[in-house]
């Protein structure tokens, strides 16, 4: 299954939806950014540990969520540690 990450204003997705080109990624969002793949899912888990580490539930959890799920696309969680 390849997998895409969707960076919007407001959030971060992780999809599983077949797009031919982040154009069409852009028309589905209005507050689109930008796109990362699509990427197998051992390169995303890879991408999101290495610049996500704080994401929970973990990386893992959500990307099998999105999988075992009947969505297209999931928002990613964030966790942030405030000192």
């Amino acid at each position: 299954m390849e997998l895409h990450i969707i960076y919007t204003e407001n959030a971060m997705l992780i999809s599983r939806k077949k797009y031919s080109s982040w154009q069409e990624i852009q028309n589905e969002f209005v507050d689109y950014k930008a796109s990362l793949g699509p990427w197998s899912e051992d390169e995303v888990t890879e991408y999101l540990l290495d610049d996500y580490p704080e994401l929970f539930p973990s990386v893992h959890t959500q990307i099998s969520k999105l999988i075992n799920e009947d969505c297209d696309y999931l928002p990613l969680v964030e966790y942030k540690n405030v000192d």
